[in-house]
């Protein structure tokens, strides 16, 4: 039994944790699949990209600006927004403009963060691309690398 016990510790101390699902719905912004985000960047909306830089450079959606976003704060809805870094100046769109947040799919919490941070910042056409790459490029649309 003891043997048991200690082969679960182990196990369980060695299996990385599991990742959570960003919130379906964001007050204040509207959540946006990759037809509509494209759509939305064909009538002038920005799109912000802000996984780290050496993701953006690897591939990214063409015409993406990059402005990574550094966490430091949990991943869940009432996160601290003051424990992390994001340069809401880069967003140069505008505060009544469209902007569209986005970053590596469902259980990425950075374009949740930025988008919560836009909200409380005044942006007034926030748009969450809650999908981000994974989305896009699941949809056949083209990357830039």
């Amino acid at each position: 039994m003891k043997n048991l016990v200690i082969a679960l510790v182990a196990f369980l101390t060695t299996v990385p944790a599991m990742a959570v699902d960003t919130p379906t719905e964001l007050a204040g912004a509207t959540i946006v699949t990759a037809d509509k985000a494209r759509e939305l960047m064909g009538s002038g909306a920005k799109i912000y990209d802000v996984r780290v830089a050496t993701e953006y450079v690897e591939e990214h959606i063409p015409g993406a600006v990059s402005v990574p976003y550094k966490e430091n704060s949990k991943k869940e809805a009432g996160f601290d927004g003051a424990q992390d870094k994001f340069n809401l100046s880069a967003v140069t769109a505008g505060k009544d403009a469209p902007v569209i947040f986005q970053c590596n799919g469902a259980d990425c919490w950075k374009s949740y963060k930025a988008s919560v941070l836009a909200i409380k910042d005044g942006f007034k056409k926030v748009y969450w691309f809650r999908g981000g790459l994974p989305e896009w490029k699941q949809k056949g649309y083209s990357v830039e690398k």
